[in-house]
């Protein structure tokens, strides 16, 4: 079993910065492919940001230019620095992960961290 816990989220006005992290724990396992998805009340999970394990990173485009993804293989944690955040950025941030263990993959979600950007 892996967990992924989450931790970063707040209230900041608009043009303001948060950081999220993301921790996957538990044992047996590597991660293959780990980002972050959001979403809002009556809409789907869109993706914010993902990596691969050999570091190729996709963005949003409503995102690129303002946040930088980050991932520690070692410590299987990632990191989402989030600038500039707009009113539109408001939303629950979930953290995904891909896992290998043995000769299974399995997909695993955080909890959620709310982020709200207040104009």
């Amino acid at each position: 079993q892996v967990q992924l816990v989450e931790s970063g989220g707040g209230l900041v006005q608009t043009g303001g910065s948060l950081r999220l992290s993301c921790a996957a724990s538990g044992s047996g396992f590597s991660t293959n492919i780990m980002g972050w998805y959001r979403q809002v009340p009556g809409k789907q999970r869109e993706l914010v940001a993902v990596s691969t394990s050999d570091g190729n990173t996709n963005y949003a485009d409503s995102v690129k230019d303002r946040f930088l993804f980050s991932r520690d293989n070692a410590k299987n944690t990632i990191l989402l620095q989030m600038n500039n955040l707009k009113p539109e950025d408001t939303a629950v941030y979930y953290c995904y992960a891909n896992v290998r263990m043995g000769p299974f993959k399995y997909n695993y979600w955080g909890q959620g961290t709310q982020v709200t950007v207040s104009a």
